[in-house]
């Protein structure tokens, strides 16, 4: 188990309120974690949980998160190419598989960056990529 999933709120910096005002919009991606393919027990599952509320609830309280963030559910297709060919599950290694996303607001790419760095999912080999908004 990471410490620093455990330590969340002591870790995530509060934006200074310069940076509040030039903030934008970043999008995370989460991609594989516990959802794809681990063979959880109940009681891992419910605290690996926990720590995504206490850190999304954290995120929240300072005012970064932007929606709820959306869970995705491992079934799905992929159409490709100009034939649109369509093949069953949206990924080709669960690893790759996305698993949801969240918009938070951040100062920077940097800001957004350590936002994602204290993420939950790394625990169980997950990873997010950082992306920015276009509004």
């Amino acid at each position: 188990m990471s410490p620093a999933a455990d330590t969340v709120e002591v870790m995530m910096s509060e934006p200074r309120s310069e940076e509040h005002a030039l903030r934008s919009k970043f999008m995370l991606i989460f991609r594989g974690g516990a959802v794809s393919g681990h063979d959880l027990s109940p009681s891992e599952l419910q605290a690996h949980v926990e720590k995504w509320y206490r850190w999304s609830d954290e995120l929240a309280r300072q005012g970064r998160a932007r929606n709820n963030g959306t869970a995705l559910d491992n079934l799905g297709a992929t159409v490709r190419g100009h034939e649109r060919v369509v093949t069953d599950g949206p990924y080709a290694e669960s690893k790759d598989l996305v698993t949801g996303n969240l918009i938070v607001e951040a100062a920077s790419l940097e800001d957004a960056i350590d936002v994602a760095r204290m993420c939950p999912t790394y625990e169980f080999g997950g990873s997010v990529e950082v992306r920015p908004v276009q509004d």
